[in-house]
C-alpha cells in the first residue's frame, strides 16, 4: 500500500491524504474544508478504482474557483499515479 499526502490549491481544504492499494483508493482524509462535504467525498471514493475516482471528480467546480475539493483529490490521485511510475 502506498500512502500519499498533498497540499490543495484554490479550495477551503488545505490538503488531502490517501492510500492507494492495488489501484484502489483507501483512507481519504482532507485537512480543513467543509467537514460534511469532505467526509462525504472520502466515504464515496473509499474502495473505488483510482481511474474511476479521477474520471468522476476531475474538473468539478466550486463557486467559480475553477477547482473544488473533489477536483483537488482527483488531481492529487493523478499526481500519485505519476509518482508511482
Amino acid at each position: 500500500m502506498a500512502q500519499y499526502s498533498f497540499s490543495n490549491t484554490g479550495t477551503c481544504s488545505r490538503g488531502v491524504s490517501f492510500d492507494i492499494e492495488n489501484g484502489i483508493v483507501r483512507n481519504v482524509h482532507f485537512e480543513g474544508g467543509c467537514n460534511g462535504n469532505t467526509q462525504g467525498v472520502a466515504a464515496l471514493v473509499e474502495g473505488m478504482e483510482v481511474h474511476e475516482a479521477i474520471a468522476r471528480m476531475k474538473n468539478i467546480d466550486c463557486g467559480g474557483r475553477g477547482t473544488s475539493c473533489p477536483d483537488q483529490l482527483a488531481r492529487n490521485l493523478e499526481r500519485a499515479l505519476a509518482a508511482a511510475v
